[in-house]
């Protein structure tokens, strides 16, 4: 059973607990952005210059130029044509889900989708593998009874690190209109070229728009969400009522965005370098199932959590996304973490597979 724990500092490679020292291989902070001394220092920058909170609609008549600066190196990160950012990666989702319905178009839901782009609070999700429900789509599709289809979907799957091909994009009907809705919420700053996301994975069709939303305040270490899309697909979207009355990402964050590229990727490189450590360590194990290159390693061995807590090793196990539902147990590594600390973890592992 999963203890749960009341700190009072936030986790880095390590947590204290109860006078103790713990290791944290937990946590979606892939990158390390939240506890990196260097972008603490960028952020206390930018909250000298623009307070802790712009309390302003975006779409008001002040404008700070530091949202479209942001915006367009965000734009430029992901490869994408261009960027819109809201205050939470739920925002996010809703803002282009409430769009969409407004148009009136039929929705296909993947298996898994995220809540933040549910048209619903209790939205059903298909009981199928991804394999098998993309076996389906083509004929989802060409039934629609609208002549656009919304395909809803997860750019992977990152609670059991399961990737998804989107090979079956080039066999959707021609004739029928769709529009990709992707959230990249896991995949953002840490899949792609560079950490680029899953835009550039997707095939282009003509009859196939693309919108990918996602949560930065995971890799990229931002509280805040974004929409990569077209330009007049974000210029029909800040339109909206639903986008004016949302109070935008503090602006200090997006100047800390804007001035750590080196950063970011120096701790994309590090993030690569201690995931191959790892896998080389457990890749014959059995363990775990994980893919490549990527901070996930998913286990169905629960037993994993409490063994480990006795070694003062701290990883991801809990019921999710509902207390009801199965406990996930997974470990995450981050680029904070240490040789030592990945060694350290694998030795013990090593020791439960033998």
């Amino acid at each position: 059973m999963t203890t749960h724990y009341s700190i009072d500092h936030l986790p880095g490679r390590t947590l204290a607990v109860d006078g103790q020292e713990y290791l944290f291989f937990s946590g979606t902070s892939y990158l390390g952005m939240a506890q990196n001394p260097v972008f603490q220092s960028l952020l206390q920058d930018g909250m000298m210059r623009y307070g802790t909170v712009f309390g302003s609609s975006r779409n008001g008549n002040l404008q700070l130029r530091i949202y479209e600066e942001a915006e367009q190196k965000l734009a430029a990160f992901a490869r994408a044509e261009a960027a819109l950012t809201l205050s939470s990666g739920m925002l996010a989702g809703q803002a282009v889900v409430n769009w969409l319905k407004e148009q009136g178009f039929g929705f296909l839901y993947g298996p898994n989708a995220h809540p933040a782009i549910w048209q619903e609070p209790t939205q059903r999700l298909p009981a199928l593998s991804f394999d098998a429900w993309t076996r389906q789509l083509p004929d989802l599709v060409a039934a629609a009874p609208t002549p656009t289809v919304v395909i809803a979907l997860n750019s992977l799957d990152a609670l059991c690190s399961v990737a998804y091909s989107f090979s079956w994009v080039n066999q959707l009907p021609e004739n029928q209109s769709v529009i990709l809705l992707i959230d990249d919420s896991h995949g953002l700053g840490i899949i792609g070229p560079a950490g680029s996301g899953i835009g550039s994975q997707i095939p282009q069709r003509a009859n196939v728009r693309l919108i990918v939303t996602a949560s930065l305040a995971k890799a990229m270490g931002l509280p805040g969400g974004v929409i990569l899309a077209d330009p007049a697909t974000l210029n029909a979207i800040r339109q909206t009522a639903f986008f004016g009355a949302c109070s935008p990402i503090p602006p200090a964050y997006l100047y800390a965005f804007g001035q750590a590229q080196d950063l970011y990727r120096a701790a994309f490189s590090q993030l690569k370098t201690n995931i191959r450590q790892f896998e080389n360590r457990v890749g014959d194990s059995g363990l775990f199932q994980h893919i490549p290159d990527y901070p996930v390693f998913y286990t169905e061995q629960d037993r994993l959590y409490s063994s480990l807590l006795t070694k003062q090793i701290l990883i991801y196990s809990f019921a999710y996304p509902t207390p009801a539902d199965k406990p996930n147990t997974r470990i995450v590594i981050s680029a904070l973490h240490r040789p030592e600390d990945i060694e350290r973890l694998g030795d013990y592992l090593y020791e439960e597979s033998s």
